[in-house]
């Protein structure tokens, strides 16, 4: 137990000598009363200043990380409810290490678990989250904290955090501090963890999250394509009651605690655990697993496939079938590639107008700075909304890599995005944050607005060779476009396709009449987040805009309905963003010279074997479904194939370089998440594209018809919708909707029946393709 001496200041001394970086705290605020202080993360305080502070204060924080010699905190929060559970896996583990280890009590009736590694220390880290069932999507109170219900599945949940580390960037408030109190060990004499004692601290800790897993879905997929799809499946059928234990056993896993939550240690670990089985969904936290990748979850067949075959699920479908899983007569996988969620069945028009809904919440999430930018956005927007979290937080990331890093393709990080939202619903709050964390690392000038021309952006770019522009309402410019002659509108659409595939080359100016060249610009990385309204953005769109590559450019991500607000309040950007930010900042890879910002020499980011198998069978699948679009003479298909590809391997590099700025690697956790990604909003916008996407106004007309009826279906089933409530609707001249009625009719999408009513007899319509 510390030994508390006569006067804070003493004590401040005391820590200082052991190496500790002490700073005046705001107990309240829980930060360091100081209005800069980041800077003491590389120099310590002198004696003169801690006397000085510590003469009228008693509240006190420590720096961790490299400030405090490597230093973390493992904070269990939430009353500490996390903290008996997890002591118990460390004692009967390693008794000894639990007993070197220094604990305090917090002001809230948390624990701090304090100690210095050998290595260094990676920045704040959660790692276990309670999951709370609630009523309803209204905010609840816990612990004097407001929290904004999820939902899943048409359930609410809140999901407050258990455990975390306080790593480098980091701080946390210590005794004397009113309500901290050390109850083991001391400040002044902190243990040094060796890597597998740390590693056994932070993998029990893991073990304890109760936010439910869901499997990565790899092995349903693949397994679809086994046999009679009426039947039984042998992937299905070993999900439900497969020996999934006597598989890791056989590899070497060994089981450490039972009970609902079972943990389990990897072989060649002597103690500890490496994963967790609940619930059938194998979820592996550790990042020596292999073939398991760290932070996935893995049902039964996918665990058989990996150990038993190797990855090779076309064979562990055909083992699992000779052992009498499920109930098909033909097992061949031979052919396939990558997986989509296409309908079953050949026919391609089938195929093609399928709706694959929304983006799944579990793709919002990249692990590192993105994740960090998007939870911070979320914490202090009064109108959270994740997908424009994530679009501003992918746009930001893809700008402060911009000229730095490419992938072994020579892609690079420029992208054009597109968050789809109705008005007041979080869309400028993204936008602001981006700009504040770029002013406050010194790049404010690598912002722009709105294009005002072609000349314009060319002009920005020559100026500053990387820049982001986030523009609201960007279906007006789109309207402007389609619909004016202006040789201006179409040369900022001409900038755009042109930049876009710039980014590896030069862009040689524009000469004007009677002047010396303008010059090139040097490998320019323009960025785009847009915001539009749904239906505005895509009936904005001409087929010639589909077919010209604009289109086919954008990633485009939809946000339904609007959340529930928060209040707002003012909170400073985290440290680590900062860090990160700033890292990136004067991060100029290549020879050093006067040159480097003009002509930069960018990272390579390496793939793994992995991630480079899993990446050239995404592009092989691109280039069947071009090939299918073209034999169709679909040329709205080909363009948006065509670029698949591109953008599969321009995310995979960001994903990267968000989990670890400093040493990237483009590996299968990487690439899987982006052919995820890229494939589903390829198929979501080819299908929207068709929904809306007009060849002239009378097919406007017929598209307008299919989309209210869709929306009548969706809420009423089978009941035919009333012509009067149609041409309510729909407001136009009694001849249109006859003759556009007519034309459905003819092409079998809509029926018009008789409705009988209690005044008098009508007519009602209903869509067929449903």
């Amino acid at each position: 137990m510390e030994v508390t001496t006569s006067s804070p200041a003493e004590l401040a001394h005391c820590y200082a000598e052991a190496g500790l970086c002490v700073l005046p705290a705001d107990r309240t605020a829980k930060r360091p009363t100081l209005s800069g202080f980041k800077h003491f993360r590389t120099q310590r305080p002198k004696s003169q200043q801690l006397q000085h502070w510590f003469s009228t204060s008693e509240s006190m924080c420590i720096l961790t990380g490299a400030a405090s010699g490597n230093l973390e905190v493992i904070d269990f929060d939430h009353k500490g409810v996390a903290f008996d559970p997890w002591s118990k896996i460390i004692q009967a583990e390693a008794s000894h290490l639990y007993d070197r280890l220094v604990i305090a009590t917090t002001q809230s009736g948390g624990r701090h678990v304090i100690y210095r590694c050998e290595s260094e220390v990676t920045g704040s880290t959660v790692l276990a989250r309670s999951w709370i069932e609630v009523p309803d999507r209204y905010p609840v109170v816990m612990e004097e904290k407001q929290m904004l219900p999820k939902e899943s599945g048409g359930r609410y949940f809140v999901n407050p955090l258990l455990i975390e580390t306080r790593g480098e960037g980091g701080l946390f408030l210590c005794d004397p501090t009113p309500g901290y109190e050390i109850i083991q060990g001391s400040l002044s004499r902190l243990p040094i963890l060796s890597d597998d004692e740390h590693e056994l601290l932070i993998d029990a800790a893991k073990s304890l999250d109760q936010t439910p897993v869901e499997t990565s879905g790899i092995e349903h997929a693949r397994d679809a394509f086994c046999g009679d799809l009426s039947g039984s499946l042998p992937g299905d059928a070993y999900n439900q009651s497969g020996d999934v234990r006597g598989v890791l056993e056989r590899h070497g896993w060994r089981r450490v605690r039972g009970g609902d939550n079972e943990q389990w240690c990897r072989p060649g670990k002597r103690l500890g655990c490496s994963a967790t089985l609940k619930n059938r969904v194998f979820y592996v936290f550790s990042s020596n697993a292999t073939p398991f990748e760290p932070g996935r979850g893995y049902g039964p067949f996918a665990v058989y496939a990996l150990l038993e075959h190797g990855g090779d699920f076309a064979e562990a479908c055909r083992a699992l079938s000779s052992e009498g899983y499920g109930e098909s007569d033909r097992v061949d996988l031979s052919s396939f590639s990558v997986t989509t969620d296409e309908p079953d069945g050949s026919d391609e028009d089938e195929i093609r107008n399928h709706d694959p809904g929304p983006l799944p919440d579990r793709l919002y999430h990249v692990p590192g700075f993105i994740s960090e930018v998007m939870d911070h956005c979320l914490d202090t927007a009064p109108y959270p909304n994740q997908v424009m979290a994530f679009c501003g937080a992918l746009a930001l990331q893809a700008t402060l890599a911009g000229r730095r890093v490419r992938d072994p393709g020579d892609n690079r990080t420029n992208l054009y995005l597109l968050g789809l939202a109705h008005s007041a619903a979080g869309k400028d709050w993204p936008r602001k944050l981006n700009v504040k964390i770029l002013q406050e690392i010194g790049m404010a000038d690598c912002t722009g607005e709105r294009f005002a021309s072609g000349e314009g952006i060319q002009d920005s770019l020559l100026i500053t060779p990387s820049m982001l522009f986030q523009t609201d309402e960007i279906d007006g410019l789109l309207q402007s476009i389609n619909k004016s002659r202006d040789a201006r509108h179409e040369q900022i659409m001409s900038t755009l396709l042109t930049m876009y595939s710039s980014a590896n080359s030069v862009f040689p100016m524009r000469r004007k009449a009677g002047t010396e060249p303008a010059g090139v610009i040097n490998q320019p990385s323009l960025v785009i987040f847009g915001t539009a309204i749904p239906n505005h953005y895509y009936e904005a769109l001409s087929e010639r805009m589909l077919t010209n590559g604009l289109f086919a450019r954008m990633l485009i991500f939809e946000c339904g309905k609007r959340g529930r607000g928060q209040e707002p309040k003012i909170c400073d950007l985290p440290d680590s963003i900062i860090e990160t930010a700033k890292w990136w900042q004067k991060f100029q890879p290549g020879p050093a010279g006067n040159l480097g910002d003009w002509n930069p020499t960018p990272a390579i980011v390496p793939h793994d074997s992995a991630a480079r198998r899993l990446l050239v069978d995404s592009r092989i699948n691109a280039e069947e479904q071009y090939e299918k679009a073209e034999e169709a003479n679909d040329s709205v298909g080909t363009t948006v194939w065509g670029r698949v590809s591109e953008q599969t391997r321009k995310l995979a590099l960001l994903h990267a370089v968000s989990r670890q700025c400093k040493d990237p690697l483009i590996d299968a956790q990487s690439a899987r998440w982006a052919i995820e990604v890229v494939e589903h909003q390829t198929r979501r916008m080819l299908f929207m594209a068709g929904d809306h996407v007009s060849s002239n106004d009378f097919d406007a007309m017929a598209k307008s018809v299919v989309r209210q009826l869709k929306k009548w279906h969706a809420k009423r089933g089978d009941k035919p919708m009333p012509e009067w409530e149609l041409t309510r609707r729909l407001p136009w001249k009694p001849s249109d909707h006859k003759e556009v009625i007519k034309l459905l009719d003819t092409q079998r999408l809509v029926a018009r029946v008789p409705s009988l009513s209690k005044t008098r007899p009508g007519f009602a319509y209903q869509l067929l393709e449903n």
